[in-house]
Parts: structure tokens; sequence; C-alpha cells
């Protein structure tokens, strides 16, 4: 199986930075997409950033040109570094990955736990 492990979240003032990191361990063929989505309360869960393992990345039109996400293949991990946030930021993040663990195997989904992201005065 594969387990994702979210770290980095926490509060912030608005404008203010942070940075989310996950590390994706377990039995790993291969993570094609590796990401960040959001659910804030009352809200259904969207997808924030997303990263190919060729480095295509995609982003929600909302933090485009604030977040920037990365990948080390290598390391099976990801960053999400925030920027200028803004209390609509504020929702837990969800790790997740679309890979095999094996290559006969179908592409699945896999899913960090969640960390809360707070933007308060």
């Amino acid at each position: 199986q594969v387990q994702l492990v979210e770290s980095g979240g926490g509060e912030v003032q608005p404008g203010g930075s942070l940075t989310l990191s996950c590390s994706a361990s377990g039995n790993i063929f291969s993570l094609n997409f590796m990401g960040w989505y959001r659910q804030a309360p009352g809200k259904q869960r969207a997808l924030v950033a997303e990263i190919t393992n060729i480095g295509h990345t995609d982003y929600a039109d909302s933090v485009k040109g604030r977040f920037t996400i990365s990948r080390d293949n290598a390391k099976n991990t990801v960053t999400l570094s925030m920027n200028l946030l803004k209390p609509e930021d504020t929702a837990v993040y969800f790790c997740n990955a679309r890979g095999r663990v094996s290559p006969s195997f179908p592409l699945n989904d896999f899913w960090g736990q969640g960390t809360q992201v707070t933007v308060s005065s």
C-alpha cells in the first residue's frame, strides 16, 4: 500500500507564507500525479495544485501566482509553497497521489490525513 504523510500546516497572518510537504512511502511503482486538495468548512474538496512525474503543473485559478508546487521523484515527495495567503485559503489541505503499486495494476488514488491551514489576523 501507499501512505502519504503531510507536514507544515499551521496558523499564519494574511499576507504571510507557509510551506506544506508530503512524503509518500510503501509499495510504489509509479506516482504519475502528486498534488494538493483543500476542503473548507461547508465546501467540497477541490484541487489546489497538481504536478506530474515529468514536471507539468496545474493550479486552481484562485491560487495561481501565489502558490508553487514542486516534487522530488527520487524521494517521492511533493511540496506546496504558499505565499500572500488570504483568509479564504483557510482549509484542511490534503496530499494526493495517483499512481500504481504494480505495473499490472490500474491507476489508484492515495490520500493523506490532511493538515489544517488557518489564515487569520
